[in-house]
Order: structure tokens, then sequence, then C-alpha cells
């Protein structure tokens, strides 16, 4: 991957950078959103805020009895189908605002493709459902519950919804001009929306698994043997985050090129054999 831009961090190096990467620039984390609205669904059940088998209808009135819970949300046993309807297009978020959020609950009987708790399935929408469904449960925004709950407490401060422009990291595109983002801070924010400089990952990958400030990892995270780990990619970026049970982490963020290398990067690193894989 020599000439993508990467960062990368881990347990044993400090970050090594390439192709003109940063570690201090907000970039886009995709899917590892959903790491920390896990996180918050968590927090806010031991606050007794909520329940995480609540169902959906108890903090979204608009929708339908379909029994899915938080649960089946977070842990993609809802029976929704992995991306809102009607997504697509170059911009494929840009048109699914709060209204069209609220349109969809209204029907969600009708959008459900298996019944709740049966088979796991990636779902984008059951995040961006579980993240209205909290913001209900908090009576707040979903950036302000994700602060009070999740990133004042882990002490990390790097990461938004809507960073400064001078602030970010785009992957470079033609002539070198930066590449246009995807609209993600609408109702999908919840679900692969935030940005995040890659010190910050490395400090919530590290903070939420190796320490466990805010005790058990939430379900969200995946796993894979003694590897517990995330990964998120949009438009233009992609990252995977990593931890072993004995301690050994990584993060990779890469600007372009294919998120599947991105992944096979950071598992190589936690084997051993991809120290020189930025």
């Amino acid at each position: 991957m020599p000439r993508t831009p990467t960062c990368v961090l881990s347990d044993s190096s400090p970050a090594r950078l390439a192709g003109g990467h940063a570690v201090d620039r907000f970039v886009e984390i995709g899917s590892f959103t959903k790491v920390l609205t896990g996180t918050a669904l968590m927090r806010m059940a031991a606050a007794g805020l909520l329940d995480v088998d609540d169902p959906v209808e108890l903090w979204l009135p608009a929708a339908p009895r379909t029994g899915i819970t938080l649960r089946h949300l977070a842990e993609h046993t809802s029976g929704l189908p992995r991306l809102p309807p009607g997504t697509g297009g170059r911009d494929p978020y840009a048109a699914f605002d709060g209204d069209a959020l609220r349109r969809l609950l209204g029907r969600l009987d009708g959008v459900v493709v298996r019944p709740p708790g049966e088979q796991e399935e990636y779902s984008n929408l059951g995040y961006a459902v579980l993240g209205a469904a909290l913001a209900g449960a908090a009576g707040a925004p979903y950036g302000e519950l994700l602060a009070e709950h999740v990133l004042r407490p882990l002490g990390v401060h790097e990461v938004s919804a809507r960073p400064e422009p001078g602030r970010r990291l785009l992957a470079p595109g033609f002539l070198s001009r930066e590449r246009r983002p995807w609209t993600m801070d609408g109702a999908i924010l919840p679900a692969g929306g935030l940005w995040a400089t890659p010190r910050a990952v490395g400090e919530l990958l590290v903070r939420l698994v190796i320490e466990r400030r805010l005790g058990d990892p939430a379900p969200s995270w995946q796993s894979a043997g003694a590897l517990l780990w995330h990964n998120g990619a949009t438009r233009h970026a992609s990252v995977f985050a990593g931890a072993m049970t004995d301690g050994r982490w990584v993060v990779v963020h890469r600007l372009g090129g294919r998120p599947e290398e991105t992944d096979q990067a950071g598992v190589d690193i936690l084997r051993g054999a991809g120290s020189g894989s930025s």
C-alpha cells in the first residue's frame, strides 16, 4: 500500500504515516461509529435510562409493534435490511434525513425482512434506528448523549459529526484536489457518520477494549477468536481497529484504496507479519 495515504498506530510503535496522512486531522471513520453508538446504549442502560431489551416503539412512538428490541438493533439481529430503502447514487445517504427516518419508522413493520432475533444481518439502517431510539430515551440529540455517556467519561475529545473543514483530511483526487465525502450527518450518523482523528480512534480502542474503562465491550464489537475488532468504510476512506486479549492492538486508517486491504493490513500487523504494510 505504498501510495495510499495511510496511518498506522499500534501498541508497540508510535504512529507510522505514509503518503501524506496525519494523526491529528479528522478523518471519516465510517462504521466504527457503531462502536460508540453501542457503547452509549450499554452506558445508558447501566444508568437506568433504558433497558437493552426495550421494544423500539417505547422510545420511538411512531414505530409500530415489530418485536424489535434495542438489543436486536445493537447485535444486528433486528431483521432490518442493510440499507434504508431508496439509498443509492453518488451520495447515497444525502436524502436520509430526520424526516425520512420518521416516515420510515411509521411503516417499519413493512421494512423488516425476517423475524427479529432469528438471524444476524449487518444493518446500517438498524443502527440509524438505534441512534434515534437512544436520542428519544435521553431526550437529547445523538451528539449530546454520545458526549455525555461515552466521550467525556473516556476523556476522548477528537470526535465530531461536523469537524471544521480546515481540520479534515480527505482522500486526494484529480490534481490533488480533495475528494468530496458522502453526506452522513443526518439520520445515518449513528451508523457511520462520525469523524475522528486516528489518534482518537486509538484512544477509543485502548480505553474501551484493553482498559475497559466503561465495563465490558458493547455488543457492537465483532469477534474472531481472541480478537475484538471493528472496521469502517466510506466512499474514500477506511479504518480497521482491533485488539487481542493479550493486550496487542492496532489501528489502520487509509484514504482511498480498497477497504479489504485496510482490514488485512490490520490483521497482518497483529499477526506480526505486517511491519512494512504502511
